[in-house]
């Protein structure tokens, strides 16, 4: 009998140099989506705006299928819907009820269009496929081009919107009151949210754009709190899961987005696990009630 399950078709690492020099474009993709991706995840956090960040995905999966029917540029039309999303929460939910809500319509709607213009289109399966799950090989130099431009673009908007970003993601009545103008911050953000997860559903797919987006900032508050330290552990918590997650994936056959959201929680339950054992040394070292501590 021949086994079902082999682990050459996961690890296999004939020819993998020549293969990570093929596909150095993907690599840099990853690396550059995934410190951008863990830096804007922080705020995602601190907004509550996990949800959100799936809604946005959807709208920009159905935008990239739209083009992929069409003839049209995909990264354009992945653009087009994640702004609209984008844009359409940061308008109208301005309350965090009213936010989930559009997301909840969002999202069906989205994935629904998405199904639909992919079950019309007749061209390569792998295609279709890597919309959802992502797809390494499917950035060409053009599109590492708009990837990494884009990406450059949302990280020097975040650097200069950081403070006032940062006030109104913790405390938005006191951000009001000091004059920040709140509702422009949180509409900017919103397009900034919307232009990286429309590239970064190049890289990891729509379905799991979270892994890249929500996962490593999640990790890094799990282990620390200080607000030099949160940012600077999820641009690398992202950068070593994408990064290492596509150099993964070129040693076997299986999507990308498996290996990206396994490296993912794998650094998350670590951070978890750390959390959990310094909370138990503390409270061991910590005088119990009633105890005299000596002199």
């Amino acid at each position: 009998m021949v086994p079902a399950f082999d682990w050459s078709d996961i690890f296999s690492f004939q020819d993998y140099g020549a293969l990570v020099a093929l596909l150095a474009n993907s690599i840099i993709a990853g690396a550059v989506l995934g410190v951008v991706g863990g830096l804007i995840g922080v705020f995602v956090m601190q907004r509550d705006l996990a949800f959100a960040v799936h809604g946005v995905s959807e709208l920009s999966f159905a935008g990239a299928a739209a083009a992929l029917l069409f003839g049209g540029s995909v990264v354009a039309g992945s653009l087009g819907g994640a702004l609209v999303a984008a844009i359409l929460i940061g308008i109208l939910g301005s309350k965090a009820r009213d936010r989930n809500s559009i997301v909840g319509v969002l999202m069906p709607f989205g994935l629904g269009l998405g199904i639909l213009f992919l079950s019309l289109y007749e061209g390569r399966s792998a295609n279709r496929f890597g919309l959802l799950t992502g797809q390494i090989v499917s950035v060409s130099s053009p599109d590492l081009g708009w990837l990494v431009g884009i990406s450059a673009f949302v990280l020097v908007a975040l650097l200069l919107m950081w403070n006032p970003l940062r006030f109104d993601s913790l405390d938005p009545v006191a951000a009001s009151a000091r004059g920040i103008p709140t509702r422009f911050v949180s509409l900017a953000f919103m397009v900034l949210l919307g232009l990286i997860v429309a590239v970064s559903v190049h890289i990891i797919g729509a379905l799991l754009v979270m892994a890249l987006l929500v996962t490593p900032a999640a990790a890094a508050m799990r282990v620390t709190a200080g607000p030099l330290a949160v940012p600077l552990l999820a641009a690398l918590f992202g950068f070593v899961s994408a990064v290492g997650g596509i150099l993964l994936a070129l040693a076997g056959t299986l999507p990308v987005s498996p290996y990206i959201t396994t490296i993912s929680f794998l650094i998350y339950a670590g951070c978890w696990a750390a959390q959990r054992i310094r909370g138990r040394v503390r409270r061991a070292a910590s005088p119990r009630p009633g105890t005299t501590l000596p002199a």
